[in-house]
């Protein structure tokens, strides 16, 4: 047998094993469907056609990452669509904006209703698996667009919002997002202020996960303190394998496995190689990293699909999840292990945030609102508010520090 054979045997082997693990996988995710954290699609319908459905047309949209039929190959199961408004709407209009993004979430289930069925708890989320749709679930991307306001984050509650990620890529006047680690945004709270801390225990109260992508290294290591559910990074990866401070690093890893909370791998090539290239093997490294220093049962998909501007070879689209599930069978990875990533984690995780809800249901809701200063601007009116008494203090404060300082010119 000539060498030239002998590879081509071989070749014929690996294309075979190739095969068996894809084909493996399918079966696995064909009762188990995937649950992914964070996908934008809502976001590219605002972008492209100004959120009017009916100028857009999912089965056949082709210049994005998602689409129904690349959903059904990839065995999506189970879908956090974000409800995403740029930083530059805070303080001006982002509760409206934000509004609309949960509306045309909405929309797309009522449209497509063959496809995705907008639910609000883990009962809904096993319905759509039985009856083979989409378990479509609205997570807010960004704590600007609550606008500092209890009654704005029970609205979204209310009209099915099921994770709120604390901050995008600013600070709120509660929380410091993480572009704080790099040096560009400022350390106005540092991590949580009080007010911060109250809003992740509504959430607890309501029954709405934590999500932390974005935040700061401080304000993950004050929510893990804080909040009395498990908590989750829908769309980060490991940090230690790619320094990005958008990444978390391995202490917070810790501590998310000791409060059996969840990390959604991010497929973004910057946040997995530091690069703006990527492959697939690349993103099943983090994989494996968290699952050998969180865990298993900390390790989930957050693909952040229509959100990124470049994606790994051999991850274009939703429709290679597959693929992905493929390789860590190859790399070890057993049926239980698998299954508990795609969406037995996720599952466990948001079963424990209803868990906390029911326990929390004697608590009242917090109901004290941000300091006017904090908020003050010419798109806020002060309504409620005592104003002039806090002008008035504002004045006193004044005055002291002047009478402050002139004692002190007198005697130096």
């Amino acid at each position: 047998m000539t060498f030239l054979m002998i590879l081509a045997l071989l070749g014929c082997q690996f294309v075979m094993v190739a095969n068996s693990d894809r084909t493996e996988a399918l079966n696995i995710m064909d009762s188990v469907p995937v649950i992914d954290g964070h996908n934008d699609l809502p976001w590219q319908l605002l972008s492209k056609f100004n959120n009017q459905l009916s100028k857009a047309d999912l089965n056949s949209l082709n210049d994005t990452h998602t689409n129904i039929p690349k959903l059904r190959e990839g065995r999506v199961g189970g879908q956090f669509w974000a409800a995403f408004v740029p930083c530059d709407t805070q303080g001006k209009d982002a509760v409206k904006r934000t509004l609309e993004q949960i509306d045309v979430i909405h929309q797309m289930c009522v449209k497509y209703p063959e496809t995705f069925m907008c639910v609000t708890s883990t009962a809904g989320i096993e319905e759509a698996f039985k009856a083979k749709k989409v378990a479509s679930l609205i997570g807010v991307e960004g704590g600007h667009s609550i606008d500092s306001s209890f009654g704005v984050l029970r609205t979204f509650h209310n009209l099915g919002v099921r994770y709120m990620t604390v901050t995008h890529s600013c600070n709120t006047p509660w929380v410091d997002n993480w572009l704080v680690d790099t040096g560009s945004d400022p350390a106005t709270s540092n991590g949580l202020t009080a007010f911060g801390k109250n809003v992740i225990l509504e959430m607890n109260r309501l029954g709405m996960i934590v999500d932390l992508a974005h935040v700061s290294v401080k304000t993950m290591r004050d929510t893990l303190e804080v909040s009395q559910a498990p908590v989750i990074f829908s769309h980060s990866s490991a940090f230690e394998l790619c320094k990005h401070a958008r990444n978390v690093p391995d202490d917070v890893l810790i501590t998310v496995k000791e409060k059996k909370g969840l990390m959604m791998i991010n497929f973004f090539n910057d946040y997995v190689t530091c690069n703006q290239k990527a492959n697939l093997s690349d993103v099943a490294n983090h994989f494996d990293y968290i699952k050998r220093i969180a865990g298993y049962e900390s390790v989930g998909f957050g693909g952040d699909y229509d959100g990124v501007p470049r994606v790994p070879e051999g991850l274009e689209d939703v429709s290679k999840y597959p693929d992905l599930v493929a390789e860590l069978l190859r790399r070890g990875w057993t049926k239980v292990e698998l299954e508990a990533a795609l969406a037995n984690n996720l599952l466990r995780v948001f079963k424990e945030v209803e868990q906390t809800s029911i326990r929390m249901n004697s608590v009242s809701p917090k109901d004290e609102p941000i300091a006017y200063k904090e908020i003050e601007s010419d798109c806020h009116t002060s309504y409620g508010y005592d104003i002039q008494k806090d002008t008035a203090d504002r004045q006193l404060l004044g005055q002291g520090l002047f009478l402050l300082c002139l004692l002190y010119s007198l005697f130096v």
